[in-house]
């Protein structure tokens, strides 16, 4: 018997992929796991575009709002805990639906990617104080010298990889590149991704209405409700498009208008990484959303995984 099915829903930012998942979610008996490296963590809702308390009470969903802004996470955990949601979501002759753009964070759960040991704080916070100290430049010659596999192909700006790698090997004596490969992990279900694209104009029209939405909603205040709880600007969970140019903003770097075109810039470029990152999948099956409701395009991908060679009927979703 083939392995249970598991439903991606992929693409860059601002291409609908929420309101998306939710329609088809409906029409299956869904819930969805968010494959979001930012929506993880509490308060920072409007710069995310997390679901809305509406939406999430329209179908289950899992890994939004789980961490605290100064807790970290990476690729491999992410994968873990997100495999148990899978698990737990057939456990309830439920359909998963994994839905986001954090290409990484994607390929942990589609993939499986090894689970790193423990890394010791103080090790952590030693690296992190070299970082700003030395620079990545440092760090990765170090890296090179310790573990030379790990370093290879990786630029000073590949920084946390860097800083990943040498928690790694210091806290337990291994090296990154040699867990990599004898630690793999390899999901119990197949995965049929689906990647929603959107012309480039449309997409970047859509970015820029997003940001003025998003500066409407108050996202300069959610800011300044953040840090006067007493989190420290350089978490790395605030280094987020939208959130550090505001942060740069209130401590009087850059003007409001200077700081409303970063957003809109950073936040384009982050997409056209984010189509780099899944274009060289060529297990994604490209939907093209432009000027299409999101009900349409959730009966295109039900149509599409129920008529193909995944499934006879529906009834074996």
């Amino acid at each position: 018997m083939a392995d249970p099915l598991v439903i991606a829903i992929v693409g860059p930012t601002c291409t609908g992929k929420t309101r998306i998942a939710i329609e088809l979610a409906k029409l299956i008996n869904g819930e969805i796991i968010s494959a979001d490296a930012r929506q993880i963590y509490k308060l920072i809702n409007i710069g995310t575009a997390k679901p809305t308390r509406d939406e999430l009470s329209e179908v289950p969903h899992h890994l939004v709002d789980v961490l605290s802004l100064d807790d970290e996470m990476s690729a491999g955990v992410y994968g873990k805990i997100a495999r148990d949601a899978v698990e737990g979501i057939f456990s309830r002759n439920h359909k998963p639906l994994i839905v986001g753009g954090s290409g990484l964070y994607l390929r942990a759960v589609i993939d499986g990617l090894f689970e790193s040991p423990d890394v010791d704080s103080e090790i952590r916070e030693s690296l992190r104080r070299r970082f700003n100290e030395d620079g990545a430049e440092s760090l990765l010659a170090e890296l090179n010298r310790v573990d030379p596999a790990a370093a290879k192909g990786l630029l000073p700006q590949n920084y946390k990889r860097i800083l990943r790698a040498l928690e790694v090997f210091y806290s337990s004596g291994e090296r990154i590149s040699e867990l990599r490969q004898a630690r793999p992990l390899t999901p119990n279900f197949r995965t049929l991704q689906f990647g929603i694209f959107l012309e480039r104009k449309l997409l970047y029209r859509r970015i820029e209405n997003r940001v003025d939405d998003m500066i409407e909603q108050g996202l300069v205040d959610e800011v300044k409700e953040i840090l006067k709880r007493g989190f420290e600007p350089s978490v790395n969970s605030l280094q987020t498009v939208g959130y550090k140019e505001v942060i740069n903003y209130l401590q009087g770097k850059i003007k409001f208008e200077e700081m409303v075109d970063l957003i809109k810039m950073n936040t384009r470029r982050y997409a056209k990484r984010q189509m780099t990152w899944f274009r060289k999948d060529n297990r994604i099956v490209w939907i093209e959303a432009d000027d299409r409701s999101p009900k349409e395009i959730a009966k295109e991908i039900l149509e599409r995984f129920t008529e193909g060679p995944y499934f006879s009927s529906p009834s074996r979703i």
